[in-house]
Parts: C-alpha cells; sequence; structure tokens
C-alpha cells in the first residue's frame, strides 16, 4: 500500500502498525502529518513547539491503536489524541505561565470585511501570539466546542477563569486582526 485511498485503506494500514510494522508505522505519520500539524499549530506558539506535540501524539497514536474501534472515523480519534496531547504539552510546559493579563483594552467594532481580506495563515499566526493560557481556552471552545465546565475539567482551572481567559483572547485577537487588516489596508490602499 502506498497511498491510502478510503478507510478500508486506513483499517488494513492500522491492523499492520497494531503488529507493530515500521514501514506502515511510518506511513502512517506520513499520510495523516499534515492533518495533525494543522490541529497542533493552533494550539502552539511556533512550528517548533507543534512539531514537538505532533510528534508525541504520534507516539501515543501508536501506542494506543489497539484502543481504537474501527467502526468510527480514524481521523476523530486522532484529533482528539492530538488535541489531549495539546492539552498535555500545556499543562507540563505552559501553566505555570497562567497569569491574569489586564493589559488588554475594550477594542471597538472592526471593519465588517476583516475576515475576507486576512488570510488563514495569518490568522493562525495571530492566534499563536496570544499568551498560552489564552490559546488553549480559544481553540478549546471555539474551535474543538468544548463548554466552559469541560475546559475547566481539562486543564484544571475553574469554569469562570476559562470564560475570562475566553474573552481576553477575543478581545486580544480583534485587536491583533485589526491592526493586521489596518496594515494591510494601508499597503493596498
Amino acid at each position: 500500500m502506498t497511498h491510502i485511498r478510503d478507510e478500508k485503506d486506513i483499517l488494513t494500514l492500522v491492523k499492520a502498525c497494531r503488529n507493530k510494522d515500521p514501514r506502515s508505522q511510518e506511513l502512517l505519520y506520513r499520510e495523516f502529518y499534515g492533518y495533525a500539524m494543522g490541529i497542533c499549530r493552533r494550539y502552539s506558539r511556533s512550528r517548533e513547539e507543534a512539531i514537538e506535540i505532533v510528534n508525541d501524539g504520534f507516539f501515543k497514536v501508536m501506542m494506543h491503536l489497539d484502543k481504537y474501534t474501527p467502526s468510527l472515523s480514524f481521523k476523530g480519534w486522532m484529533r482528539r489524541i492530538m488535541i489531549n496531547s495539546a492539552i498535555d504539552y500545556f499543562r507540563k510546559n505552559e501553566k505555570h505561565y497562567h497569569t491574569i493579563d489586564v493589559s488588554y483594552m475594550k477594542v471597538d467594532d472592526q471593519s465588517p470585511g476583516i475576515n475576507s481580506q486576512l488570510s488563514e495563515e495569518e490568522i493562525l499566526k495571530a492566534i499563536q501570539r496570544l499568551p498560552p493560557s489564552y490559546r488553549m481556552v480559544f481553540n478549546l471552545h471555539v474551535i474543538e466546542g468544548y463548554s466552559h465546565e469541560e475546559i475547566a475539567q481539562k486543564l484544571e482551572i475553574s469554569a469562570g477563569t476559562s470564560k475570562s481567559n475566553l474573552s481576553i483572547a477575543r478581545t486580544k485577537l480583534m485587536k491583533m486582526l485589526g491592526s493586521e487588516f489596518d496594515r494591510k489596508w494601508e499597503q493596498n490602499g
């Protein structure tokens, strides 16, 4: 098998990986690296940090393939592992930076076309510039759909802290993206 085409190919590959076949493990890594990286980049501060989270996540995927249920989406199962790896990374490396940042300010409404003027990469870079605790809550709530109670449990914080961090994250993002939009407007204007 040289390229995964459908769920049947994934199941065949998973079975070979469960049998510790190195070529299959390498193929699984190569086939899903981009997908995993897309998830982990949102949770990380840099590409290097995202690579570290992805590699940790793939290690967990390989170690726990016996827990994968073939009737479920492999990508969905792997996504959860990558998110949990990002949370583990945060707990291990970032939680001690968890402080309340009062330097944010109220931001006026932005131009209605801001989203259409900024690239996905510019938005991702803005998310990556958020302080770790705000970035984590923003991703878990806005992108992954976790409730504040679930986030509080996963990150070992209060639901109120989760809500506060989300509010601050949104304000900071609006300010950063507004500045980026203004910069682009001036360049093109």
